[in-house]
């Protein structure tokens, strides 16, 4: 009963084979939330098979009880210390930042963040290790996460009933990361800032808009932007993702299928009032620039000449829903209304609607 109740509890939010593809999430919250009652019934029915094979005196009830206390404890030392998420991936040790114009290769995919006036960037290489990492921008906390499994940035407060409160990496549920708060011990979808087990299931965190580009092109709209210093004390973890940017990692788990619409393609999501809706990222960079629009909400998704840095924008200028075509090699588009020249950060450049800028939509 211990041995079985130990491996599921991280098998189960674990990447291991069949783990993710049922709704098990569920079973491992309840077998870690009791957990402690489970050893102890076990291990107090384990103690009366030991004294009994002890008053017997047979070698081989001796062996067996042996054997199995020894596959216990290797079974608890492995799952417990071992192979659970927090024990893999661990915070940051430091919470430095330095000026984007001093760090290294522009060229790094980075999840950015304005809050009150500051700037700031947190490349994916890094917190992709990490998972989530606490910070404070323009004087409010969040925490930034990343699911390297299903790529998925997402910025958060972690803020519990009125109360900042820190999260721990439980594992994973359909491939998505899951955190643990502190506070209620609820556990929370990292895709959708949802709890999905706990005290308080069915509320969400309050998300923080942020965007995915490189650092160039985030440092083109925040010269001034602050960044993520790199903890020296996980560079061998850092290293391990030199690769991901770009979706040429070995590992299956994360590494990008360039076909269409597969599990392990690339997509654009967005989200509406209501609706939601998919595009593929090869249709897009094939196109340059999508039109589309969810109820009340006109699009206009692109992806610039890096293949990395990707826009979703409201397609409404001055209560005028706006329509776009590209023309000539350069990254500029011209809405059809008055023919204005827009760049690839949303803002009008030339024309009647200079210094117009189009309001990012989350995605």
């Amino acid at each position: 009963l211990v041995i079985l109740a130990g491996v599921l509890r991280v098998y189960l939010v674990m990447p291991y084979p069949g783990s993710q593809t049922n709704d098990t999430v569920a079973y491992a919250y309840y077998i870690n939330k009791y957990i402690f009652f489970i050893r102890l019934f076990g291990l107090a029915a384990a103690l009366g098979c030991i004294v009994s094979a002890v008053k017997r005196r047979r070698i081989i009830d001796r062996l067996l009880i042996g054997a199995l206390i020894v596959a216990y404890g290797t079974v608890f030392y492995y799952f417990n210390f071992k192979l659970e998420a927090d024990k893999i991936f661990y915070l940051p040790t430091t919470n430095a930042s330095i000026p984007a114009s001093q760090y290294g290769d522009k060229s790094k995919l980075v999840i950015g963040v304005v809050l009150n006036g500051e700037a700031k960037a947190y490349p994916i290489q890094q917190i992709g290790y990490h998972h989530q990492v606490r910070d404070s921008v323009g004087g409010t906390s969040i925490m930034i996460t990343y699911c390297t499994v299903c790529r998925t940035g997402r910025v958060f407060s972690p803020v519990i009933n009125g109360k900042a409160s820190n999260f721990r990496l439980v594992g994973m549920d359909h491939f998505n990361a899951v955190f643990e708060d502190e506070t209620t011990q609820s556990w929370w979808q990292q895709a959708t800032g949802k709890a999905v087990m706990g005290p308080l299931k069915g509320t969400t965190l309050k998300e923080y808009p942020s965007r995915q580009m490189t650092l160039e092109a985030w440092m083109r709209q925040y010269p001034s932007s602050l960044v993520m210093k790199p903890d020296p004390n996980f560079a061998d973890n850092y290293f391990r993702l030199e690769d991901y940017d770009k979706g040429e990692m070995r590992s299956e788990l994360v590494k990008r299928n360039r076909s269409s619409w597969q599990p392990k393609s690339w997509i654009i999501g967005v989200k509406g009032i209501e609706d939601s809706k998919a595009y593929d990222w090869n249709e897009v960079l094939d196109k340059q620039l999508v039109e589309d629009s969810l109820p009340e909400l006109p699009l206009l998704i692109m992806i610039e000449r890096d293949a990395s840095s990707f826009h979703a924008y409201n397609r409404t200028v001055n209560g005028s829903v706006l329509h776009f075509i590209k023309e000539g090699n350069d990254e500029s588009f011209y809405d059809t209304k008055t023919y204005s020249r827009w760049n690839v950060d949303g803002l009008c450049v030339e024309g009647a609607f200079k210094n117009e800028r189009l309001l990012p939509v989350q995605a």
